[in-house]
């Protein structure tokens, strides 16, 4: 089968979010220093859309991963990690002749000039994945179909799923698509700057970072990136310590929506001042709780305030995955006023408070 049989539907379902893409196993530093003088590592997972799944899981959604892992110790390992989290991983496919990608990382921040980090990943059996060997049934069976731009970046037949996935049919469900651009994953030339554009001008929500925009695009600005990507019906721009800035135009499939198919609203949202322990996952995390209050209905400034507080979940632990906050707990926070909002200060252990003043702390 290549493709999708033309005019495929999406059936009743009992699945919130199906996440596609290459998870690895990851090796994480014991000490902070160079990778060549670490001396031993701990292991653990790291992929940007199965992070998603495994943190929307945690929330109480419905969340299945689909991909590719070898049929070796590291791919058991890593779909039995990511069922542990409540994600259905009965799509997932073992390849018999490439590995399961690895990669070992040092301990500071991904932005910094120290980080390293070291890929095993070339060949691996994820980078397989094409529109003759996916389950699109199961990938279809969900309200939301997660993506990223790191699976286009892992071979051309990746490449060509991806657009399989994003083309315009009757019943898809809605598309969520973060570009994360990386600039090491992509073969030469400025085919990462075209391709991220495409899927991105072809998904229903996206998701871009205000600096991988400029990178990859040259554009800057919020408004500037909206008008190079005006088809998705929500674009959420993540600006780092400033907030993140949402256009919004249709707001499926949440049923308390307020202005699916109307004019386009314009929100900004402020984030939160983090104590943050390690800059690693965060932004799967923010997609995640911007989802989960998607999937909820939620108006558009508590979407980004409960990505926000996700996010702020894993920037205070040292991994990518991490229990988030209690529902009933993140919708107290979000409610705030925002006065409240701007004096909210996170540390290690917030989510394990019981009330939202345990968390407000003098600046």
């Amino acid at each position: 089968m290549s493709g999708p049989a033309a005019g495929t539907a999406v059936a009743a379902t009992t699945t919130d979010v199906v996440c596609l893409g290459e998870s690895m196993v990851t090796f994480l530093p014991s000490q902070p220093g160079r990778l060549a003088d670490v001396p031993s590592f701990g292991r653990g997972i790291g992929g940007a859309e199965s992070n998603v799944a495994c943190a929307l899981a945690a929330a109480g959604h419905r969340a299945a991963w689909v991909g590719r892992v070898g049929a070796d110790g590291f791919g058991d390992h890593l779909v039995e990690t990511i069922a542990s989290y409540g994600v259905d991983t009965s799509a997932v496919r073992r390849d018999p002749f490439r590995p399961t990608g690895i990669y070992f990382r040092t301990a500071t921040d991904r932005g910094t000039d120290t980080h390293e980090v070291a890929y095993y990943r070339a060949g691996s059996a994820a980078s397989a994945m094409s529109p003759a060997n996916v389950p699109y049934e199961e990938l279809f069976a969900g309200r939301i179909l997660h993506l990223s731009g790191i699976t286009a970046a892992l071979s051309g037949d990746c490449l060509a799923l991806l657009r399989e996935l994003t083309a315009a049919r009757p019943g898809r469900p809605l598309v969520s698509f973060d570009v994360n651009h990386r600039p090491h994953l992509w073969r030469g030339g400025d085919a990462d700057a075209s391709v991220l554009l495409e899927l991105a001008r072809r998904a229903d929500l996206v998701f871009v970072g205000e600096d991988e925009a400029e990178e990859a695009w040259g554009i800057v600005g919020a408004e500037a990136i909206r008008a190079a990507v005006p088809e998705p019906s929500v674009l959420v721009v993540k600006r780092g310590s400033a907030g993140a800035t949402v256009f919004a135009s249709g707001l499926r499939p949440g049923p308390r929506s307020s202005n699916a198919g109307g004019a386009e609203v314009v929100t900004h949202v402020p984030a939160l001042r983090v104590d943050v322990v390690a800059a690693v996952g965060a932004g799967d995390a923010f997609a995640a709780g911007f989802l989960s209050a998607t999937l909820r209905g939620l108006p558009v400034r508590d979407r980004v305030r409960h990505g926000h507080l996700m996010a702020a979940a894993v920037l205070t632990v040292p991994g990518d995955l991490t229990e988030p906050p209690a529902r009933d707990h993140a919708d107290r926070l979000v409610a705030l006023d925002d006065d409240a909002w701007g004096t909210l200060r996170l540390g290690p252990g917030w989510t394990a408070a019981d009330r939202a003043s345990e968390e407000v702390r003098t600046p």
